[in-house]
């Protein structure tokens, strides 16, 4: 935690020269002290320094024997920068003003005449809770909001995905899960196993458009012995093999016509039969399938049926490609680069300014399969310590035209991102949301409304 550590900055707020002196020389070369001794200078200093932690006298000007400049000052600090340790500085006789200050979010308050070991030990108690919550915030969030095993993942569209996962598995309702090759599919339908009361039981997938269509029945719903030539003894299927647990049927939409009709007559009745035998056996599983195909168009060219695609789709996943998951693409390249050189002994291995260029503006056709490939490609062929678009076998993105020069979109593709991040974190809660960003709720709705900003998890999966 202290390898990453940001330097400690500290703002005093304090009118009186000679206090702030003492104050100043309290502690060492370590922190970054700034001292401000007005409403308006601390403000100031609160947006340029950015202080994890302030000491903040009530008494200022124009109220210096009252506490209602103070208290004014406290609102603004915790409205602008909520994650900032406030200590309120009061005198002895002033205990009423320090508990209501606390009340209003201040983190602790110290108490006059100064005393340098305690003001210390006050202040770096401060500077340790918001380093913990700054931590706690890394680990809970950090560069990865999915929280899925196997999804590393940050953007709204992709977490939106992720919170729709963790809603259904609970629920035991057929799933399908659409989206292009390569997106993933399959580690979803796994994660809805994972987080259902079916998780100690088994996993079977079977792949529709990877078996034969005279064998797949057989691989389907199993065998009786003599069935057809070659079945020298009875085999149960993916349906049985799954019995208590989950059945994943990958490339539904490839799945021919005459077996639809058999796999409809189990959704239905949840009880198949084996290829040649005549006994209905009951199966308890859950069924979650995936296609990358639009099932409503091959119903509509008679290649699906309607049937079977509502029983099916209870609830339906949409997963999006990679090249609309907004910084994804650097996130799971940097992620498959630290896999692939720790297993290639080259852990110094990073990725060059062009390289990240490059994997920014790609339209990757092949989703993170493709993405897969490129980097352990790169991972074995980069010579030196750093992997380059060339490397990669991608275009090098030129970012230096007027587009990244453009300040007002710059300043707007910030905007966007802070407030998509601050949403994901308050998951979707407005109010703390707005907190968060140091603007009212008006703002922040006023803010969602003109960047098109979903303000629910359920509007970002629409």
């Amino acid at each position: 935690m202290q390898g990453n550590a940001v330097p400690r900055s500290l703002l005093i707020v304090e009118d009186d020269p000679g206090l702030q002196s003492q104050m100043r020389w309290c502690f060492d070369g370590s922190t970054d002290v700034t001292v401000a001794e007005d409403r308006e200078e601390a403000m100031a200093a609160l947006r340029r320094c950015e202080p994890q932690v302030v000491t903040l006298d009530l008494g200022l000007p124009p109220d210096p024997g009252g506490a209602s400049e103070g208290f004014r000052l406290l609102e603004d600090i915790l409205g602008l920068a909520p994650a900032t340790k406030v200590i309120v500085v009061t005198g002895r006789e002033d205990r009423e003003n320090a508990v209501r200050a606390v009340g209003m979010g201040a983190a602790d308050f110290y108490q006059k005449p100064l005393d340098s070991d305690i003001l210390n030990f006050v202040v770096n108690r401060a500077f340790r809770l918001h380093e913990l919550e700054r931590e706690n915030e890394r680990l809970a969030v950090g560069h990865n909001g999915a929280r899925l095993k196997g999804i590393i993942a940050s953007s709204p569209q992709m977490i939106a995905t992720c919170r729709t996962i963790e809603k259904i598995a609970p629920a035991d309702v057929t799933t399908l899960i659409t989206g292009e090759t390569g997106t993933g599919k399959e580690v979803l339908a796994r994660a809805l196993h994972d987080l259902s009361p079916r998780l100690n039981k088994p996993f079977a997938a079977i792949n529709c458009a990877a078996i034969p269509e005279n064998l797949l029945e057989s691989e389907l719903f199993g065998h009786e012995k003599g069935a057809f030539t070659g079945a020298s003894q009875s085999k149960q299927g993916k349906v049985e093999m799954a019995h208590g647990g989950t059945l994943f049927l990958d490339e539904i939409g490839d799945m021919p016509l005459s077996l639809q009709v058999k796999m409809l007559r189990f959704l239905q009745e949840r009880v198949i039969e084996r290829v040649g035998g005549v006994r209905s056996i009951p199966v308890d599983v859950r069924v979650v399938a995936a296609t990358h195909q639009d099932l409503e168009t091959l119903i509509r060219n008679q290649q699906f049926r309607e049937d079977l695609y509502y029983r099916l789709s209870e609830i339906t996943v949409p997963v999006p490609p990679l090249r609309a998951r907004e910084g994804d693409a650097v996130l799971i390249a940097q992620s498959l680069l630290r896999e692939f050189a720790g297993q290639m002994h080259r852990s110094t291995l990073t990725f060059s300014e062009d390289a990240l260029h490059a994997l920014r503006a790609y339209h990757w056709p092949g989703n993170v399969r493709e993405m897969i490939n490129k980097v352990k490609r790169a991972t074995i062929m980069a010579e030196g310590k750093r992997i380059t678009a060339a490397d990669l076998e991608l275009d090098s993105a030129d970012e230096s035209g007027s587009a990244a020069l453009n300040l007002r979109q710059v300043r707007e593709d910030a905007e966007r991102r802070a407030i998509t991040q601050a949403l994901l974190c308050a998951d979707y809660n407005m109010a703390q949301a707005a907190r968060l960003l140091g603007v009212t709720r008006p703002t922040l709705y006023n803010l969602t409304d003109k960047y098109s900003i979903a303000t629910s998890v359920a509007q970002g999966v629409q």
